[in-house]
Parts: structure tokens; sequence; C-alpha cells
């Protein structure tokens, strides 16, 4: 027991923490000197070239892309006034066209509508014709009729007819 009582002792006797026990600060700063100028060494040889290697690559990286997207930007306005300039020149051929097209429509029309007059013409001529020849076979049936009723009123009234003298007098009245 007594041994252990010495060495609880001296447990009591010695400082708690050896960091802070200052018999030990000399050793404890050199070795902190050491391990950092170590971790500048490792830092500023292997690390920070990696790290700014990376970073100048990514900034490479990006300012090309960035190159490249304004050159597709440019090639996409070019592209665009290209086809809005195609746009505007299939527009104006169609115009071209269709009023082309209007115009032969309206020649073909024009000429449908000559050759649909003088067809209607041609049956207006036929149907005054025909009205013509019906209206004088009218006054030659009526003429007819007239002597004949005539000649009949006469026959009736008890007289006797002239034929020369019935004939003179509806021809003078149908003339006129």
């Amino acid at each position: 027991m007594a041994t252990e009582t010495s060495s609880a002792e001296a447990a009591a006797s010695s400082p708690g923490m050896p960091q802070l026990d200052f018999s030990t600060f000399g050793n404890q700063i050199f070795w902190l000197v050491l391990a950092l100028f170590a971790i500048y060494f490792v830092l500023s040889r292997v690390a920070l070239p990696r790290i700014a290697a990376i970073l100048a690559e990514r900034q490479g990286t990006i300012t090309n892309d960035i190159a490249a997207a304004e050159d597709l930007k440019l090639k996409a306005q070019e592209a665009e006034a290209a086809y809005e300039k195609a746009l505007a020149t299939a527009r104006a051929e169609a115009n071209m066209i269709a009023d082309e097209t209007k115009a032969a429509i309206q020649t073909d029309l024009n000429d449908a509508i000559a050759k649909a007059d003088a067809e209607i013409a041609a049956k207006a001529a036929e149907g005054e014709k025909a009205i013509l020849e019906i209206r004088e076979g009218a006054a030659v049936a009526v003429r007819d009729v007239a002597k004949e009723a005539a000649q009949e009123i006469v026959a009736m009234m008890g007289g006797t007819s002239d034929a020369t003298a019935v004939g003179a007098a509806v021809e003078s009245r149908t003339k006129g």
C-alpha cells in the first residue's frame, strides 16, 4: 500500500497536462515550428500548385466555353438573318407567283366570258330569228283566220262575201 500512496502523491505533485508543463515549452515550440514548416512546404510545393493548376484549367475551360458560346451566338444570328432573307425572298416569289396566277386566271376568265358572250349573242340572234318567224307565221295565221271569220260572219248575216274584198279589208287593217 505504501507504493500506491507514493505514486498517488507523485501524480498529485506533477502538473496535470504535459502541454502545460513549463519545463517542456522549448521542445514543444521547436516541434510546432518544425511541423508548421513541414505543412507549409507540403502545401506550397504539392497541394497549392495542384489547386492553382486546377483553377487555371477551370478558368481556361470557362473562357473557352464563353468564346464558343459567343461564336455560336454569332452563327445563330447569321443563320437567323439568312433565314429572314430566305423567308422574305420566298414571300416575294410567292406574291409574284400569285399575281401571275391571278393574271392568267383573269385572262382565262376574260376569254371564257368573251366566248360565253359570243355564244349568248348567237343564241339570242337565233332566238330573235325564231321569234320573228313565229310572229310572221302568227301574222299569216291571224290574217287567214280573220279572212275566214269575216267571210263566215258575212255569210251568217245573210250576205255573200267576195274573197278578194275580204282579203283586201283584212290586209289594210292588219298593216296598220
